[in-house]
């Protein structure tokens, strides 16, 4: 990786939008995998639960944090995508190497300060870890497959799957690293971008 990019100059990028990716069911089993992760080590009373069924919620809490995150990582990538179709257009930054490992590079170790506020307030903490899983799972799945499909270490375990996948993707060939100093952009949920829309069209009619 290098940086060949002026110090001085600074890019606005697309705007970074994020969906709605939970189902209603979605928070109870989370929270029930991570009580059986932790009856499972023998942090919590595991009650008349069996091993087997605490395993069975712990799999089913996996598993749907793996939905979740594809879904994130199915905005992360499109606005990866938004941002190359940028470059390409700019002339000062079409030869400059800079491929989307430069732009997941910048969403997991260097946002603006104004995304990771944002990210703050909506409970955000560890959005690294998400942001790279996020990005790592979609690095080999066009849809969320069918559990049915997937081997059952694998959802116990796809978070390590998914940092490996991340690594991976993100070595496959040399990128020009970029910086929130040079590249600012703005993080909105969707419904929260839609009104701000409205707001904008309203005050232009």
């Amino acid at each position: 990786m290098e940086t060949v990019l002026s110090p001085q100059k600074v890019w606005k990028l697309p705007p970074l939008i994020l969906h709605p990716f939970s189902d209603s069911s979605g928070p109870n089993k989370l929270l029930e995998s991570s009580r059986a992760s932790l009856m499972l080590q023998g942090l919590l009373p595991s009650g008349d639960f069996t091993p087997w069924e605490l395993d069975q919620k712990l799999l089913d809490g996996r598993f749907c944090e793996l939905r979740m995150l594809f879904y994130l990582g199915r905005d992360l990538g499109r606005w990866i995508e938004q941002c190359m179709e940028m470059v390409e257009r700019d002339s000062g930054l079409k030869n400059s190497g800079i491929k989307q490992q430069s732009f997941a590079t910048l969403l997991v170790e260097d946002p603006p300060d104004n995304v990771r506020e944002k990210l703050r307030t909506w409970g955000v903490a560890d959005y690294k870890a998400i942001f790279s899983r996020a990005l790592g799972l979609n690095s080999i799945f066009n849809e969320v497959p069918e559990r049915e499909l997937l081997n059952l270490d694998f959802i116990r375990n796809y978070y390590r799957y998914a940092d490996h996948l991340f690594a991976c993707n993100q070595q496959m060939s040399p990128f020009t690293e970029i910086r929130c100093k040079n590249f600012h952009f703005d993080l909105f949920a969707s419904g929260e971008y839609t009104r701000m829309l409205e707001r904008e069209w309203k005050i232009e009619e």
